[in-house]
Parts: structure tokens; C-alpha cells; sequence
């Protein structure tokens, strides 16, 4: 029987089961989005909670339980490597994670969820960084940072060298969106939109060093909306461009001070085409030098799938 590795990821916005062979080649997974109610732009951590609580049995009757042979489970335990990074909704995951390892009698393993962002990066990019260092870019609604990253056999060793100082990239484009008359989350939306912008309509990005502010852009795409001063595709083709010139400087300076070229960009909002295009345009150029990879869009946003391949890493090394 083909063994696989089951990851479980319950972060803010989706409810996700994976399961995974060593080799990358996913052989079953279900995920979906927890529903926020029309106008508005999140959801209380309660609200999560119960929706994850809720989504699990009805996900696990999706999966081919019985075809497979469990190895070990995975699960993001929070939002990051860090100490007191916390949010409840991660303590539903884990809940399962550790009932089924101990029914199933099988080794748990515990990572994070922004670990799981860059593995599934890496596991999905066309090719992968080539150097075991590289920059990390994780851009979402609730991170926006840029991330020294360590390949280790166990997972990856990170240190946060830059991002936002207020809202994320994600914020932005989910608080214009719905500024715009959007459904929550306004990414895929706001995307199909800005293809029918034919002006020049953009405001300013604020870039210090390595740290980036989306506040300002969020007052000024605001103003221009309630002013009529732009048409509602010029706003969200704005939004984009300021998010994507916003990388681009804070990505510059990153080079300019000596670290690493190697881009690997994840996240939800990185599976934007425009940015993508634009950002590859502006920083693969021969004056900069820098190399990016991309996640695959569908597994930009929250998966379970990095989880599960940092279970096969961590099962590898017996690291638990």
C-alpha cells in the first residue's frame, strides 16, 4: 500500500487536508474557504474557529483514506517560527492532528504555517532556488515579509529582514476591493477587473530600506474612489501596480545590501499574473541580477500540501 504523508492546515481563511507521497505527487486533498458575510473584510477568530470545526468532517469524507497508508501527520501548529506567534484557529488543526497520529498510532510532526507557504513554493515552482539560502517574499492578508531563508533537511531556518509596518498586501487589496463592491477575499476579482484599466491613474508606494507601509496607497486608492477620480478598473489596476512597485524597491534594496538574489515569492496575493509579469520584468533585469520563483497560483494560497512535504522532511530526519 503506497504510503503518503497526511498535512492539516486550518489558518484564517481556508480549512485544507492534504495527503502526500514523499516524492511530491499529491494523491488526495480538500480544501475550502471559510464564508465571510457580504461587505465585509474578515472574520473574527471565533467565527474561524467554529467554520474549521464545522469543515473538517465534511473534508475528510472527500479523502481516500483507505487506499492509502498514513506514514506520519503534519500540521501547522501557528503562523510562524517565532516565539508567541499564536492565532486559535491553527488549535483546531492541531487538535486532529494529534488525535489521529495517536489513533492512528504514527509519528506527529509540527511546523508552521508560513513554513508551509514556502515549501509548497518550492515544491510547486517550475524550479526550485538553486542555493539552500535564499530571500523569501510571503505576501497574504495577514503577512507581508521578506524572509532570509535557511534549507535545512528538517524544514527551513528563517529570519525576518523586512515588511510591513501596518497593512498587509492582502489588507489592500481586500479592503479596496470591497471598497469596489467585491465579495470577500477580492483577489481573483480585483485581477479581472484591473484587465479593463485603460488610464493612468496610480499612486505612490512608501518604501524605507527593507520596510513598507500600504496605509497611505489605502487612503489615496479610497479618496480617488469616493472622488470618482478614476475609474473603478484604473483603482484596482493601481492597487496592483502599487503593490508590485512597492516589492520591487523593498526587493532592490534587499540585493543592494547583499542578500541573496534567489527570490522565491508565495503567498495568496503572489498569484496575481500582473505582478508576477511585472516583478520578473523589473528584477531579472541584467541591472539587478535577481532571480525569481514563483509558487504555483493554485497553491499560492493557504494549502495543506507545504505541510505535508515538511512531514515527509521532518519523518526523514526523525525530527518531531
Amino acid at each position: 500500500m503506497t504510503k503518503v504523508m497526511l498535512g492539516i492546515d486550518t489558518s484564517n481563511y481556508r480549512t485544507s487536508l492534504c495527503l502526500a507521497q514523499e516524492d511530491g505527487r499529491i494523491v488526495a486533498e480538500a480544501k475550502r474557504l471559510l464564508k465571510v458575510k457580504e461587505g465585509k473584510r474578515g472574520l473574527q477568530q471565533s467565527e474561524a474557529v467554529f467554520q474549521h470545526v464545522m469543515n473538517l468532517p465534511e473534508l475528510s469524507e472527500q479523502m481516500k483514506w483507505m487506499d492509502y497508508e498514513i506514514e506520519a501527520v503534519c500540521v501547522s501548529e501557528k503562523p510562524r517560527p517565532v516565539d508567541q506567534s499564536y492565532m486559535p484557529v491553527f488549535k483546531v488543526g492541531e487538535g486532529l492532528a494529534k488525535s489521529l497520529a495517536t489513533y492512528l498510532r504514527v509519528p506527529l510532526h509540527l511546523t508552521t504555517h508560513q513554513e508551509g507557504h514556502i515549501a509548497a513554493g518550492e515544491y510547486t515552482a517550475e524550479v526550485r532556488p538553486e542555493e539552500n539560502r535564499f530571500l523569501a517574499v510571503h505576501l497574504s492578508g495577514g503577512t507581508s515579509e521578506l524572509l532570509l531563508c535557511d534549507r535545512l533537511d528538517s524544514g527551513y531556518s528563517i529570519e525576518k529582514v523586512g515588511g510591513t509596518i501596518d497593512l498587509h498586501a492582502g489588507q489592500l487589496v481586500d479592503r479596496i476591493g470591497v471598497a469596489l463592491g467585491m465579495s470577500f477575499p477580492a483577489g481573483p476579482q480585483l485581477e479581472e477587473l484591473a484587465k479593463q484599466s485603460t488610464g493612468e491613474f496610480r499612486v505612490s508606494s512608501a518604501v524605507d530600506g527593507l520596510s513598507f507601509s500600504f496605509s497611505g496607497p489605502e487612503a489615496s486608492l479610497l479618496r480617488a474612489l469616493g472622488a470618482e477620480a478614476a475609474s473603478h478598473a484604473d483603482i484596482a489596476r493601481a492597487t496592483e501596480q502599487c503593490i508590485a512597485n512597492t516589492l520591487e524597491k523593498a526587493l532592490r534594496n534587499a540585493v543592494g545590501q547583499g542578500l541573496p538574489k534567489d527570490i522565491l515569492i508565495v503567498g495568496g496575493v503572489a498569484a496575481n499574473q500582473y505582478m508576477r509579469e511585472r516583478l520578473i520584468k523589473r528584477l531579472e533585469h541584467p541591472a539587478v541580477k535577481a532571480k525569481l520563483y514563483f509558487c504555483d497560483p493554485v497553491y499560492s494560497g493557504d494549502n495543506a500540501y507545504g505541510v505535508a512535504m515538511l512531514g515527509w522532511m521532518k519523518q526523514k530526519t526523525n525530527i518531531k
